[in-house]
């Protein structure tokens, strides 16, 4: 293990020297809580969830020294007290390149330990090596498209008011996808884009007007975990569904992609890792 302290600032926006050596200690870790605050969220949760990242450029050498490739997928609970941030993670996965371990077993206990660590709760890591890589699952998020709707946008910044449901009908069960979510990072401002996928039981929402919410944070500036919180409690004090789900698919920057999911439905099963078309 490192016995270097984490970065005193997030790797983010600045110039970066790709370690030659492993070290754990390039991770980056910031705290949920700050901007849950910022959101209403208390430190009782109004949902749960899971941020599932995937890693395609990871590799190390055998004992042997040969080069050996494979791909990560990270699960981390709603939970945990802290985020990572994406650039820290690359850089510290790069840090592993030149790194002779005695297996694939051996690298993900370390990426286990290492990122539970910072993350700071206990999460799962799975790695698949190029035998298994035709296994890999691919899939489109199921549901009505609202990306059908012809509406018109003037508003490019996310704004709950925009959002209507009809609460004086019966309740509906439905499922909803766009491909049409973009925002951006709050650091560099590079663009991130997702499709989501929003499934609810509750009164009926006003499709349009949630299709112009959500291509309201085509110039919001916000990580993609807040961004996802973010529509989830908007919708859920607005158009106050009695069970809701929000799931979100970016597509990858610097080999990472990251998919947060969060739920206030016991029923709700954490999604299958499919990886769409985009990403």
């Amino acid at each position: 293990m490192s016995d270097k302290q984490p970065p005193a600032l997030p790797p983010l926006g600045q110039t970066s020297f790709y370690p030659a050596a492993y070290d754990p200690g390039l991770l980056f870790a910031m705290p949920r809580a700050e901007k849950r605050n910022t959101l209403g969220i208390s430190a009782t949760l109004p949902f749960f969830g899971m941020d599932i990242w995937n890693a395609y450029e990871m590799s190390w050498l055998n004992l042997r020294g040969k080069p050996q490739v494979g791909i990560a997928t990270v699960q981390v609970p709603a939970d945990s007290p802290h985020i990572v941030e994406s650039k820290s993670m690359k850089l510290y996965m790069n840090s592993l390149n030149q790194s002779r371990m005695a297996g694939p077993e051996a690298v993900q206990s370390l990426l286990q330990a290492d990122l539970s660590a910072a993350f700071g709760a206990p999460l799962q890591v799975m790695l698949n090596t190029s035998e298994s890589f035709g296994q890999t699952l691919m899939g489109e998020l199921d549901g009505l498209l609202l990306d059908r709707l012809d509406i018109e946008v003037n508003d490019y910044q996310p704004n709950p008011a925009q959002l209507k449901a009809d609460t004086k009908a019966p309740p509906v069960q439905e499922t909803l996808v766009s491909h049409l979510l973009k925002s951006n990072c709050p650091v560099t401002n590079q663009p991130d884009w997702a499709s989501i996928q929003i499934r609810y039981t509750g009164p009926a929402m006003d499709q349009a007007a949630l299709l112009t919410y959500l291509i309201g944070f085509r110039q919001h500036q916000e990580f993609h975990e807040h961004c996802v919180e973010r529509i989830f409690m908007d919708l859920l004090t607005t158009c106050k569904p009695t069970k809701l789900m929000v799931l979100a698919r970016y597509t990858r920057r610097g080999g990472i992609d990251i998919n947060p999911w969060r739920s206030n439905f016991s029923l709700s099963k954490m999604p299958l890792n499919a990886r769409n078309a985009r990403q």
